[in-house]
């Protein structure tokens, strides 16, 4: 099973792809935790615990968990020739700019680390000063800085490899991220789709070097023939236009993009935080998007245009006139304004469909949970007191990378 093919997103999954928490955790610090993006430290012995809990609640299910750090390792073994080139741009995307210390960093890294994979895992995890053994007689900004001092920052928000990267019928969207913390994650999702053998012939819908900021998380595959994005916080509506002409001059059968204006707020960051489908006919939401909501459909119109209409409806009338039948939507916390708030706030919208009416779930989103089985859905509780933390559920968490056909 060689490339991608995500048509939707509740067919039975076979592949995904995971990031195993690591060293990076332990970069955290709180005075770093705004710049990185979290609101808490995780610990990292128990994070570990419970994404491997996760892994193995995929692979009960029949799916096989593939982990980008073991794919970025897999493309410099079968291409010593690209190291090199990875290092330096790694360090440079880091924000290095001195040759001073562009030279330090890639002699410590290369030399330091033979095994790729443990390279890899080093790039993420980040660099402190203390760990160069610098000539610090020779810099006023070594001799002033705490040796504790990172000088390149790890990459926390891996382990929700949804965002980085999107899978969109049988090609790929590699983004251009929100933040300049989480737009490094790209690059290997850069070497990925460009050298490793399975992926290296998937079409790519959006570029990394692409201007406009979008993430993986506000992309929902409807149907083979209709793709949602979220237009929120961290996706800007200049992306989506890019993206659908993108996919509409190419041979993929989507010809609708539908695109939904998400409130822009810290809670409701993408819109997999607000709604996911988990059956052919349901879908989990956060009722704090019941309210007015504006969506627009995208189409290909003439040779190389796009005809943009606003869709009137509600999201239940929407999804159901696009999906062409009646669907139920499902209320985080049951309805209940505080359980509500306080169940999205820990992903209770956030569900990974593993196959229609089957979803893994955080097991904290008790009320949630509940009802959803309540509605007749298998539900998969994994354990979430640490990963949580990092504000993103199952489905930011994976990345598939191919489904079944419905």
């Amino acid at each position: 099973m060689a490339g991608v093919n995500v048509k939707s997103e509740i067919a039975p999954l076979k592949k995904v792809l995971l990031h195993r928490p690591g060293k990076e955790l332990l970069n955290l610090t709180p005075n770093t935790l705004e710049q990185l993006l979290f609101d808490d430290i995780p610990f990292l012995k128990v994070a570990q615990e419970e994404h491997d809990a996760f892994a193995a609640a995929l692979r009960g299910e029949g799916v096989e968990v593939l982990y980008l750090e073991d794919l970025m390792a897999e493309v410099l073994t079968i291409h010593p020739d690209l190291r090199e080139m990875f290092l330096k741009q790694f360090i440079l995307e880091a924000g290095i700019r001195t040759e001073r210390y562009q030279s330090i960093l890639f002699e410590y890294l290369d030399s330091n680390y033979s095994d790729n994979k443990e390279l890899v895992l080093k790039t993420m995890e980040g660099v402190n000063l203390n760990e160069l053994n610098t000539d610090k007689s020779n810099s006023l900004v070594d001799l002033v800085s705490d040796a504790a001092k990172l000088v390149i920052d790890p990459m926390p928000n891996l382990y929700f490899t949804r965002d980085p990267f999107a899978m969109i019928g049988n090609g790929v969207s590699i983004n251009h991220m929100y933040s300049v913390t989480r737009n490094r994650e790209t690059i290997y999702g850069e070497y990925i789709f460009k050298y490793h053998p399975d992926y290296n012939y998937v079409p790519e819908y959006y570029s990394r070097y692409n201007t406009f900021h979008i993430e993986g998380g506000d992309i929902l595959n409807i149907s083979d023939k209709i793709l949602a994005v979220g237009i929120s916080q961290r996706t800007e509506p200049d992306a989506i236009d890019q993206l659908a002409h993108n996919i509409f001059e190419s041979d993929s059968p989507i010809k609708t993009v539908l695109a939904f204006d998400i409130p822009s707020s810290r809670a409701f960051m993408h819109l997999d935080t607000v709604f996911t489908q988990i059956d052919v006919d349901k879908f989990t939401v956060h009722p704090g998007i019941l309210g007015p909501l504006s969506v627009f459909e995208l189409k290909p119109e003439g040779k190389e245009g796009i005809a943009v209409s606003e869709v009137k409806g509600t999201l239940e009338e929407i999804l159901s006139r696009y999906l062409e039948r009646d669907v139920k939507l499902i209320l985080c916390g049951g309805g209940d304004a505080i359980a509500a708030q306080r169940e999205q706030w820990n992903d209770g919208s956030n569900t990974l469909c593993v196959r229609p009416g089957t979803v893994v779930v955080y097991e904290r989103n008790d009320v949630t949970n509940a009802v959803l089985r309540e509605n007749n859905v298998n539900v998969i509780e994994i354990p979430s007191a640490e990963l949580s933390r990092g504000r993103g559920g199952p489905r930011c968490m994976s990345m598939p990378i191919w489904r079944e056909d419905l």
